[in-house]
């Protein structure tokens, strides 16, 4: 009788991505390397419910952006599967048809800071069946903050993942071009290039 074959871990970090900066990449790298994942998806959002921002850059903007983000690491990759399918994304159909497609143990990659709004989540009780998720932990949050408005029956799913605190976020770097400061610090060199040549965010 054969032995039964162990499933891969995987991460799935999704997100607009308007821009993908440096900070995305620190959580993927944390996550992987806290919690032993074979791979980390990027995911980006062809709109995030929880997000209202006007103006979002086009999808394909961005998930290039995403794919010279992660450039060739070969523990990462990029799925479209929210941009193919065109309206709201919900981390419960994304992780639904995943599974599916592709059978692992998920861990759903987010800010500790998210945790509050867990219950706003679509089919939350059907999502946390499917996923366990890897809160980043950012200094000086605590664990205990964290988890201050999270049910007790989420809380045996999340896993913390500390991270030291990253400068980089999408807002910092679209005000920066907007007002002509220095942002190449918050993004790789290959995505400062691509906004340069596409001339987004002015």
């Amino acid at each position: 009788m054969s032995e039964s074959k162990t499933l891969p871990k995987i991460g799935i970090l999704g997100g607009t991505f308007d821009p993908p900066h440096l900070g995305h990449l620190a959580m993927a790298v944390a996550a992987r390397d806290a919690l032993g994942l074979d791979e980390v998806v990027f995911v980006p959002a062809y709109r995030n419910p929880l997000k209202t921002r006007l103006g979002i850059t086009p999808a394909h903007r961005r998930l290039a952006m995403v794919k010279l983000l992660i450039g060739g690491e070969p523990s990462f990759s990029v799925s479209d599967i929210e941009l193919t399918r065109g309206q709201l994304s919900y981390a419960v159909d994304t992780l639904s048809e995943m599974s599916f497609l592709r059978p692992a143990e998920y861990w759903f990659i987010l800010g500790s800071d998210s945790l509050k709004r867990l219950y706003d989540w679509h089919q939350i009780e059907k999502l946390s069946r499917l996923t366990r998720f890897a809160a980043i932990l950012r200094a000086p949050d605590t664990e205990e903050v964290a988890l201050r408005d999270v049910p007790e029956l989420y809380r045996e799913v999340i896993d913390f993942v500390p991270m030291e605190a990253h400068p980089a976020s999408s807002t910092k770097v679209r005000d920066a071009i907007l007002t002509n400061r220095p942002y190449h610090h918050l993004v790789p060199e290959a995505v400062a290039e691509y906004i340069e040549k596409n001339e987004l965010y002015r």
